[in-house]
């Protein structure tokens, strides 16, 4: 993604927090999103392996829980 296309899509996700959160200021938000723009300047492909882990980790958690007969350590 260029940088150009990467600003556009930041302000989109800024514009949209400041509709859901209203209460807190326009002021708020944009610090917020910056912050958390800024932690991911990194090489974020680092970080794909956690993230799937913990994606799979809960959707498999949750089939468990609703059919305890998928667990094989409650056998």
């Amino acid at each position: 993604m260029d940088r150009e296309k990467e600003a556009a899509e930041v302000a989109a996700v800024q514009g949209r927090l400041v509709e859901r959160f209203p209460q807190l200021g326009p002021e708020v938000v944009e610090a917020a999103v910056r912050l958390a723009h800024s932690e991911l300047t990194g090489d974020i492909r680092d970080f794909v392996p956690v993230l799937v882990e913990h994606a799979a980790r809960d959707r498999l958690s949750a089939i468990a829980d609703r059919d305890p007969a998928s667990d094989p350590s409650k056998s």
